[in-house]
C-alpha cells in the first residue's frame, strides 16, 4: 500500500509516552490529544529531513505510524483493528525551541511540527505481520542510537486512540 501517495491527512497523538512527557516537563495526559501534519510532511525512507532556518533545536521522536485502509467514522474501540491496513515506523520531527516559544505564549504549537519533511516514514508493514502492542523501535542517526522505545509503554493503545479520533473527524487511508 502506498499510503504516502494515497493518504489525505496525518493524525498524531501527543504525549503518548509517560517518560517522554516527563522528560519535557509536561503533564501526563489522562486522555489522548491530537494534532495534525500536512501530507507534505512525509519524507520516505532514505530521504532527507530539511533542517529549517527558523530553529536551532530540531528534535525527533520515534513513533508507530498506523495506516488506516478504509474510511472510518465513529468506530468503537473493539472494531478499530478491522480498519487498520498496516503500520510504518515514523519519525515525528519537531522544532523544539519554536514549540516551547509557542507554548510560553499560549499559542498553538502545531507550526513546530508541520513543516515539509517533518514526518519521516519507513516502509509499509501489513497489519497481519506486526503485533502493534509490543513493537520495539530503535532510532539511529548516523549510526548512533538516539531513541529506543516500545509500544507497550504507550499510555493509550491503537484502538483507544483511533476510536476517539474518528468520533471527531472521519479517517480514510491515514497514518
Amino acid at each position: 500500500m502506498d499510503f504516502v501517495k494515497q493518504g489525505t491527512k496525518i493524525i498524531c497523538i501527543g504525549r503518548n509516552y509517560a517518560m517522554h512527557a516527563k522528560e519535557l516537563g509536561n503533564e501526563i495526559p489522562t486522555l489522548p490529544f491530537w494534532f495534525m501534519k500536512p501530507t507534505t510532511s512525509y519524507v520516505e525512507s532514505g530521504g532527507n529531513i530539511i533542517y529549517p532556518e527558523i530553529t536551532k533545536n530540531l528534535h525527533h521522536e520515534l513513533e508507530l505510524g498506523v495506516v488506516i485502509g478504509r474510511k472510518m467514522s465513529k468506530v468503537a474501540k473493539e472494531d478499530v483493528m478491522d480498519y487498520v491496513a498496516g503500520y510504518s515506523i515514523t519519525n515525528d520531527v519537531t522544532c523544539r525551541d519554536l514549540q516551547e516559544q509557542c507554548k510560553a505564549e499560549r499559542k498553538p504549537w502545531e507550526i513546530s511540527k508541520c513543516l515539509d519533511t517533518f514526518c519521516a516514514v519507513g516502509p509499509f508493514i501489513p497489519a497481519n505481520q506486526l503485533a502493534h502492542d509490543n513493537v520495539e523501535m530503535i532510532l539511529t542517526v548516523n549510526g548512533v542510537t538516539r531513541q529506543h522505545a516500545n509500544t507497550k509503554d504507550m499510555l493509550f493503545d491503537v484502538p483507544i486512540c483511533w476510536s476517539m479520533s474518528t468520533g471527531m473527524s472521519p479517517c480514510s487511508q491515514e497514518t
